[in-house]
């Protein structure tokens, strides 16, 4: 737990006490704590502008000098909040007295933060959860707010237990809208499309925190070798279940900062993300493309996979995020990636090599319900008309991408969300359109990934089942 997080803290200069000229004056009203300061300034960027939080928190933390402790502190407020908006908005509408949703975005943002610390803040004294809510909306500039944060977060704190939730027999979409922290579209969809004891397994496991895990790269270091060597620093660490590189390291601490990540023996990636290439097997010295390639963690491991005799295209419509994969592919040392600014949504049959490529992989833009607990921020951006709206940006794709597959090539389509719409929905209009592909049999699918492959031919994985995001994938042959 973070130095700041509790009433207990060690005084450190300028954190939360003030000091300097018009000390007098400013005891009335000290400083919030830099870190839940910050954590209110990102949350509200993601409430008001709908900005990414992993995007704005890293952004966040790059410029300020929190240590380490606090910046974990910090990361907790961000994800914590943004996990249980919905219980916490059930809790607070107990006891404000106006709209919650027509408050001043960075009021209910200040509530929904303080709340947290009430409701999960297992380590933090509710007299400073309060209190440094109260000094975070004067620091933000909104001191006429300071007696509602207050005199709200103080009812919250004494009177919690007043409050009845749901319960998942009584009402089961209530119970995930409110007590597991859903949006009511989504818990009545997946209630509809897993039944209720899945779904609510399902966003059970959504809630939790993720486990950290890489792919040993595997023209530099063998997995075994790379497991042994970080379990110094992760003593939890052990080989993923399916994927054949794919190491779980625990659910603490930061791999990026070991010697191993600059020296490009790893990168950090979900076991499921490693699957999908996995499905698609690329040989070595093939020629693959992926067609959305960006940041780069699939379009690295296939140029791994083919090796220095192969060959690996990456495309992608953003400069700048394509930027991410030469990067990545410096660090990993992969100077045979070719990377092409392209966007797949238009025809790119002048791209192909040959007779077309041996492999295609269309990692297709979706809605990401799949990734619900490394990016909580997706239930509550995500409407429920995106799943169907993207859909028609991913059958554009993928029909693109198909025109690039030689004959005898396979092509996976592949998603972290799972939404029947854009997932089987989008395979079987696919195939409907293009009858010179047919979808691979189950049996032969790879052995890396064969017990994920259901009978229908599609592999699904998921959070509550295998412990990994939730992704589907479907591997398409062409007819020689």
């Amino acid at each position: 737990m973070s130095a700041e997080s509790g009433s207990g803290a060690r005084a450190r200069p300028n954190r939360g006490r003030p000091s300097g000229p018009g000390l007098g004056d400013r005891r009335r009203s000290p400083a919030p704590t830099h870190t839940r300061l910050l954590a209110l300034r990102v949350l509200e960027r993601v409430q008001r502008a709908g900005a990414y939080a992993d995007l704005t928190l890293h952004a966040a933390l790059s410029r300020s000098a929190l240590n380490a402790p606090d910046r974990a502190f910090a990361t907790d407020l961000v994800y914590g909040t943004l996990r249980w908006r919905g219980q916490i908005d059930f809790y607070l509408r107990h006891f404000v007295d106006q709209d919650l949703d027509k408050l001043e975005p960075l009021v209910a943002t200040a509530l929904r933060l303080g709340a947290y610390q009430l409701l999960f803040g297992q380590r933090i004294p509710p007299s400073a959860a309060v209190d440094q809510s109260v000094r975070c909306i004067r620091a933000a500039g909104v001191d006429r707010a300071s007696g509602l944060v207050n005199a709200v977060l103080r009812r919250l704190d004494t009177e919690r237990d007043t409050v009845e939730l749901p319960t998942v027999d009584g009402d089961p979409q209530a119970y995930l809208t409110h007590v597991l922290s859903i949006p009511n579209w989504l818990a009545h969809r997946w209630i509809d499309q897993f039944g209720v004891a899945d779904a609510v397994k399902l966003v059970e496991a959504s809630n939790l925190i993720p486990p950290l895990t890489i792919r040993a790269n595997s023209r530099l270091v063998e997995r075994d070798e790379l497991l042994e060597r970080m379990r110094e620093n992760f003593p939890e660490a052990r080989a993923c279940r399916y994927a054949r590189d794919g190491i779980v390291l625990g659910r603490a601490g930061n791999p990026t900062r070991d010697p191993g990540f600059l020296a490009g023996h790893f990168t950090v990636q979900d076991e499921a993300s490693q699957l999908v290439v996995g499905l698609l097997d690329p040989q070595p010295g093939e020629r693959v493309l992926d067609v959305c390639a960006a940041p780069g963690g699939k379009t690295t491991a296939i140029a791994e996979r083919v090796g220095p005799e192969g060959m690996t295209l990456a495309i992608d419509r953003h400069s700048r995020r394509l930027g991410l994969v030469r990067r990545a592919a410096r660090r990993l040392q992969l100077a045979e990636i070719l990377c092409v600014q392209r966007d797949v949504s238009r025809p790119i049959r002048d791209l192909v090599v040959g007779d077309g490529f041996d492999r295609v992989l269309v990692d297709a833009p979706c809605s990401g319900l799949g990734t619900l607990r490394r990016n909580p921020d997706a239930r509550w951006r995500v409407r429920a008309g995106d799943p169907g709206r993207l859909a028609e940006v991913q059958i554009s794709i993928l029909s693109n991408a198909a025109a690039v597959v030689r004959p005898g090539g396979s092509l996976v389509f592949s998603t972290c969300t799972l939404m029947p719409e854009e997932n089987e929905e989008i395979a079987d209009s696919f195939l409907k359109k293009f009858p010179d592909f047919e979808l691979a049999p189950a049996a032969t699918a790879p052995s890396e990934v064969r017990e994920l492959v259901g009978p229908d031919g599609f592999l699904h994985c998921f959070p509550h089942i295998h412990d990994t995001d939730g992704f589907f994938a479907a591997r398409f042959e062409r007819r020689p």
